[in-house]
């Protein structure tokens, strides 16, 4: 089971974690005062945790529920916390950054929608 700042966000139904793309920030050196060809490195790139899944509800009220405990974490500042992926992985400092859901809900004997969170373990300041 997964949790973010110790809540069970996503376990109404399937969802898996993966981690984003991991290395360096390249631009090219022209975009540099003073620049010529070739790049640069110009960091090392936050870390991103994704998950992707189902929200699951009985009803179209709890669904609304579902998408509402998601929402209450973007906060102005953000506020960072521990995500523990499905395999009890733990990533410290890690901030809510997007929530994206799919179009269509479905409805039969349960209401669910996709979706797709990303978080970031942020190193600047905000």
């Amino acid at each position: 089971m997964s949790s973010y700042k110790g809540l069970d966000l996503f376990g109404s139904g399937p969802h898996r974690c993966f981690v984003g793309r991991r290395g360096y920030v390249v631009t090219p050196n022209a975009f540099e005062p003073g620049g010529g060809p070739g790049s640069g490195v110009r960091d090392v790139r936050e870390l991103d945790v994704f998950v992707r899944g189902r929200l699951v509800a009985t009803s179209e009220a709890g669904l609304w529920e579902l998408r509402q405990a998601i929402a209450e974490q973007f906060v102005t500042p953000p506020v960072a916390g521990t995500f523990v992926d499905t395999a009890g992985r733990e990533f410290e400092g890690m901030t809510m950054t997007r929530y994206v859901e799919e179009e269509v809900r479905d409805r039969g004997r349960v209401w669910s929608v996709g979706y797709e969170v990303q978080l970031r373990r942020l190193t600047g300041t905000v």
